[in-house]
């Protein structure tokens, strides 16, 4: 009887929308409260996993800086192998970059340039989609190193900034999504 009264939580019920940040009219979709809950941390991993269980690919490549959080586990969960794309001058070795805009400014990503084979199936985790700058970004390092895109993973997707639209005819998979809200 006490059972019905009792809802799981979702991955939204995690997430705390801050109004007016970083400036007004934004309203500002904050995962820190997620993933400082081990619950709702063991949610979004297992939710993502369980998104991608089916998908055929060989790596997974995170986004700097709070891919990495979903990223990390999912490769480990996954037994798949894990590689770092982060912002220009953060990589050791020989790497190749790709620029990207974002509503604010220009920015830069880089990959290490053997850390992909030619014909290495790859799925992309991040935290966010808003307007898929940063997603597009990583496609084009991916395609440069002859490496498939077979999907995307991101914990939030902020429909309303049609990031989807920018990497349209690619698999993209979100655990959440915000419209109108």
């Amino acid at each position: 009887m006490l059972a019905k009264f009792l809802r799981m939580k979702t991955i939204k019920d995690y997430i705390t929308t801050i109004p007016d940040f970083p400036k007004k009219g934004i309203q500002f979709r904050d995962i820190t409260t997620l993933v400082g809950d081990a619950e709702g941390l063991r949610l979004a991993i297992s939710t993502m996993c369980d998104m991608e269980k089916d998908l055929d690919f060989d790596i997974i490549a995170g986004a700097e800086s709070r891919g990495f959080i979903f990223a990390a586990p999912m490769a480990y969960n996954m037994h798949k192998p894990l590689v770092l794309v982060r912002k220009k001058g953060k990589l050791p070795g020989q790497t190749i970059s790709q620029k990207y805009h974002l509503e604010y400014g220009d920015a830069e990503m880089e990959i290490l340039a053997n850390s992909i084979k030619p014909g290495t199936r790859v799925l992309i985790v991040d935290d966010l989609l808003a307007s898929g700058g940063s997603v597009e970004c990583i496609i084009k390092l991916v395609e440069k190193l002859g490496g498939v895109v077979a999907g995307v993973c991101v914990l939030v997707e902020l429909v309303d900034l049609k990031g989807r639209q920018r990497i349209k005819g690619y698999r993209l998979d979100s655990a959440v999504t915000y419209e109108g809200e």
